[in-house]
């Protein structure tokens, strides 16, 4: 491709922004909206998936700051409780352990454990503000990734659906300009033909 057709090809986007006997007003209105919608998808799709991701953070956020780890004890050996078959714990077994709760009560409940665990041994557990067992709230690495991950999805979606938006938009203003060109020829044709010798 030489220069001139690389020129051309550069300029031909933005037919619609320079003055020609050409252009309609429709052409106008058609090239703002494909400005509006470009910006839009772009910082809309920004700024859903920097607020979804900064939701899942503060989400996680919530979470941990409503547990706190407590030292139990194992009341059986870990090796005589079921094994645990599913998630990324698999290989330990669920066991009975019992702790003191904030008010000076015993509490017990299911944790897991290595196989290994004995009876008496120590292990410490994640209760909630109520005294109730839970899981151990994430990490800062997994907070991180998960919130990343929920941007990057989100993002995208949204960057679609207003680009979705903005393409029936113009697929109803390309309909109303054929329209408005097929009422202008009924008009225009027939003298057209006559200027013709009725050959157009």
């Amino acid at each position: 491709m030489t220069r001139t057709r690389r020129v051309r090809a550069a300029r031909r986007p933005f037919w619609r922004w320079r003055r020609n006997p050409l252009r309609r007003h429709s052409d106008v209105v058609e090239a703002w909206i494909v400005l509006a919608v470009w910006t839009l998808a772009l910082l809309g799709g920004l700024l859903a998936g920097g607020a979804a991701g900064a939701a899942v953070h503060r989400s996680f956020t919530d979470r941990s700051a409503a547990t706190h780890p407590v030292s139990a004890r194992l009341t059986e050996n870990a090796a005589d409780g079921p094994p645990v078959i599913a998630g990324y714990d698999v290989g330990k077994a669920w066991v009975t352990v019992r702790w003191t709760a904030a008010d000076g009560s015993t509490r017990t409940g299911l944790a897991k454990a290595v196989p290994t665990a004995k009876a008496g041994s120590p292990l410490q557990v994640w209760v909630d503000r109520g005294g109730r067992l839970v899981g151990p709230p994430p990490s800062r690495a997994e907070v991180t990734c998960e919130s990343l991950a929920t941007a990057v999805l989100v993002a995208p979606v949204v960057a679609t659906a207003v680009w979705g938006g903005g393409w029936v938009v113009r697929r109803q203003l390309l309909r109303r300009r054929l329209a408005e060109w097929d009422a202008e020829w009924r008009q225009i044709g027939p003298q057209w033909r006559n200027f013709s010798g009725g050959k157009g």
